[in-house]
């Protein structure tokens, strides 16, 4: 969206709009990419819990070097790491997972989700609305 569309919806001058996204670009709060829908193109989608035994580092370093795995997240809960892999079908995701995933260091039980829809994948995080000024959040929810 040009910086003017963008100003006149949000009843700001271009200008400031464009100095304020310059400004989160430069300190690296924000990145503006395209980001393509695996699942519109053809691919498909696994989300893999992975249990570790030993250092998280060793295995995210090893997880990181597989093309397959595009997102790595260490979390609490059940699982160490939550991963998501792209594949193009049954067999792929299998090489995936027995050539790569379950050898990286440390591994010890992985558990494997397939994504068959995504009816939401927002970027939208509250909190940089808030941060930035760009939304009122003052507005009694209960009054809704």
């Amino acid at each position: 969206m040009p910086f003017a569309a963008l100003g006149r919806e949000l009843g700001l001058a271009e200008a400031t709009v464009r100095h304020r996204v310059n400004r989160l670009l430069r300190k690296g709060l924000v990145q503006i990419i395209a980001v393509a829908d695996p699942l519109k193109l053809g691919l498909q989608l696994a989300e893999v819990g992975i249990r570790l035994r030993g250092p998280v580092r060793e295995a995210v370093r090893a997880l990181e070097r597989i093309p397959e795995v595009d997102y790595i997240a260490i979390c609490t809960g059940s699982f160490d790491l939550l991963i998501e892999v792209v594949y193009t079908g049954p067999e792929h995701l299998l090489r995936v997972l027995s050539e790569g995933i379950r050898r990286a260091p440390g591994v010890d039980q992985v558990e494997v989700f397939t994504i068959l829809e995504v009816p939401k994948d927002s970027y939208r995080y509250m909190a940089l609305e808030s941060a930035s000024g760009l939304t009122d959040h003052t507005e009694n929810r209960a009054s809704r």
